[in-house]
């Protein structure tokens, strides 16, 4: 169970990054709170997936999954280029997070 909290509360932390880039300032406010509910829910699940999984492994996977996800999203909107060496160093972090879990 913690691993799927942990998943999750890594998709809540590109949720709660690109709301944040997104609130311009924290001058929107539909944004902005997005931003708030989605860090706090991220932060809790990750609390939560600390209390069973070693905290190097746990915030390894859950900046990994976040920041994957915030590029990607970046990506798919336009707001970022796309590159092959993008695409490839980003593969290498999602590499990253599945040797973690499979070593654990």
């Amino acid at each position: 169970m913690s691993w799927v909290v942990l998943v999750v509360s890594g998709v809540l932390e590109a949720v709660w990054a690109t709301a944040m880039g997104k609130s311009e300032g924290f001058s929107r406010p539909v944004p902005s709170i997005v931003f708030v509910v989605a860090l706090i829910a991220s932060m809790g699940g990750l609390a939560y997936a600390m209390r069973s999984l070693p905290l190097g492994t746990s915030y390894a996977v859950w900046v990994g999954i976040g920041a994957v996800l915030t590029v990607v999203y970046a990506m798919a909107t336009g707001a970022e280029s796309v590159s092959v060496l993008k695409v490839l160093f980003l593969a290498m972090i999602v590499g990253g997070v599945i040797g973690l879990k499979a070593l654990h």
